[in-house]
């Protein structure tokens, strides 16, 4: 788990930029509402999901520099589709991030609930352009029940190596220090008994109006997108 300031508060290294310069060339692809919608070929698409209120539309714009490329509704739970944005060179995106409805929301009408959480199921157990999951959660509440009925879905392909999946402990700037230390600490437990065969599972404190973890978030996905070199012998 890694933790940073505002950029600008220390000398980021090269490749920090070079993830935030990527993460800011995200753009607006196309939005659907059932699987069959999403584009077809071998792209990767990371996934942002979370509750309503977890901040997830605000941490998107954030890593990509534009206030309103993710739409951040005043009633959170309103937004019923699945977003995609484009990432990489503007004629060759080496990248889909995927911004999955919020849930957990309870203004939110029983059958468009029942609707988008099979949508959503399905979308972590099948889609086979899914290669990581970010999962955002109020570092003040921690992994809720929603939460990690989410994970389940997802943590058979954690587990098997096909999907990563990055833990977003959003809003810690409502934290001191020493409930930041606690809220991770709680979350790496619960995360140890749920999914406990994984390697590719990250956990980080994230603030998005005081872009604490910002750098680090967007090396993280910037890394998932790039294969591994080999270590000569």
């Amino acid at each position: 788990m890694t933790e940073s300031s505002r950029p600008g508060d220390k000398p980021l290294s090269d490749s920090a930029r070079e993830a935030l310069a990527w993460a800011h060339s995200a753009r607006f692809l196309t939005t659907a509402s059932k699987l069959d919608q999403l584009p077809e070929g071998d792209l990767g698409e990371i996934a942002f999901v979370g509750r309503s209120n977890a901040g997830k539309s605000t941490s998107i714009n954030a890593l990509a520099q534009r206030r309103q490329l993710a739409f951040a509704s005043k009633t959170p739970g309103r937004t019923q589709h699945i977003n995609l944005f484009a990432l990489g060179p503007k004629e060759a995106p080496d990248t889909y991030l995927a911004d999955l409805p919020g849930y957990g929301y309870a203004s939110v009408a029983r059958t468009a609930k029942v609707r988008w959480q099979q949508v959503m199921a399905d979308y972590l157990e099948v889609r086979r352009n899914l290669s990581g999951v970010v999962l955002l959660v109020d570092s003040r509440l921690g992994l809720t029940p929603l939460d990690q009925r989410l994970l389940n879905f997802v943590s058979p392909r954690v587990v098997n190596g096909s999907v990563k999946l990055l833990v977003l402990l959003t809003k810690a700037d409502k934290l001191n220090r020493r409930e930041q230390q606690a809220s991770v600490a709680a979350t790496q437990a619960a995360l140890a008994e749920m999914i406990t065969e994984a390697s590719d599972v990250g956990l980080l404190l994230f603030s998005a109006p005081k872009h604490i973890g910002l750098s680090d978030l967007a090396e993280t996905l910037h890394g998932w997108t790039r294969p591994k070199v080999a270590a000569e012998p």
